[in-house]
């Protein structure tokens, strides 16, 4: 009998937790960004498989002239140096195709 209850009891519980929604729904972060927009406000670490070459396309495509210097970083993160407007500061382009730099 008590055996049954404790089953019961069990059973509940995990109904109820399957029936909970979560309490907040996760940030639309896709393995990789397809937008033209960022959707990190600073370089995301993780596992990059752009090559260099993509890297230097990816922030040209973003409006940036002068890529250079450009090399991979332990968090995966690519790193150079880049001009936006006329002026020259250092860029960056994570494994989600999210270009940030110093020339903004």
């Amino acid at each position: 009998m008590l055996k049954n209850f404790v089953i019961a009891a069990m059973a509940a519980t995990i109904g109820a937790a399957a029936a909970q929604t979560p309490a907040q729904e996760k940030p639309n972060n896709g393995a990789v960004n397809s937008s033209s927009e960022n959707n990190s406000n600073a370089p995301v670490a993780g596992s990059n498989s752009f090559t260099q070459a993509q890297a230097k396309s990816r922030i040209e495509q973003a409006g940036y002239s002068e890529v250079s210097e450009l090399n991979k970083d332990d968090k995966g993160v690519w790193r150079g140096t880049a001009s936006k407007s006329g002026t020259k500061g250092d860029v960056s382009l994570d494994f989600q195709g999210n270009v940030n730099s110093s020339t903004k």
